[in-house]
């Protein structure tokens, strides 16, 4: 198994495609764009590797990080979710977001990945989001992400649950917050009131 490749790049071409060569070796490696991006602008470099083998041949997956590689492992564990589809996953959006759009079980937006259906989103989700939850969730919040405590990120995911989007439960979390809610049943409470 190749699990890790450090050299420079001979080349790149479309969809994240670098060739890049290892002690006289050029290795084809399909990259995630954060990856991808490091190899190109820094001419090599130094990516986390996962082979894949096919009938048809044998496919190499590169990665920024071994938190990166760890989450592609987990998405093509899900049915409909293939190796390609896992790094456009996650070359569509930062793996901090990726994790807490899994674990606040936001399909809508999930599935605004490229190729990515509502079907397969809600089965990611559900396959996956214990999983996510019970990681630690970088510290670095989603861009323009609203600062949450630990009761008011219990609250949103039980909003989300019921089905309302992320942007409703959030604006309904900081108007129960402004009148004084500070436990998972008064901001449910007052945040229910707020969007019916």
């Amino acid at each position: 198994m190749i699990g890790y490749l450090s050299g420079k790049v001979i080349s790149n071409g479309e969809n994240g495609l670098v060739l890049l060569e290892t002690g006289g070796v050029g290795y084809e490696v399909t990259c995630s764009a954060e990856a991808y991006e490091l190899l190109v602008n820094s001419g090599g470099g130094s990516i986390y590797t996962y082979l894949h083998v096919r009938e048809d041949g044998f496919y190499l997956y590169g990665f920024i990080s071994p938190e990166e590689k760890s989450m592609f492992l987990k998405l093509i564990t899900v049915t409909g979710v293939g190796p390609k589809m896992g790094i456009t996953i996650l070359s569509s959006m930062p793996l901090n977001e990726l994790a807490f759009i899994i674990a606040s079980q936001d399909v809508k937006s999930l599935s605004k990945v490229k190729g990515l259906g509502k079907k397969t989103a809600e089965r990611i989700i559900l396959e996956l989001r214990e999983n996510i939850s019970k990681l630690d969730l970088p510290e670095k919040k989603p861009k323009n992400a609203p600062v949450f405590s630990q009761v008011e990120q219990d609250s949103l995911i039980a909003l989300m649950g019921l089905g309302f989007s992320r942007a409703e439960s959030e604006q309904a979390i900081a108007i129960a917050k402004e009148r004084g809610a500070d436990t998972i049943e008064t901001i449910i409470t007052i945040a229910l009131q707020t969007i019916r």
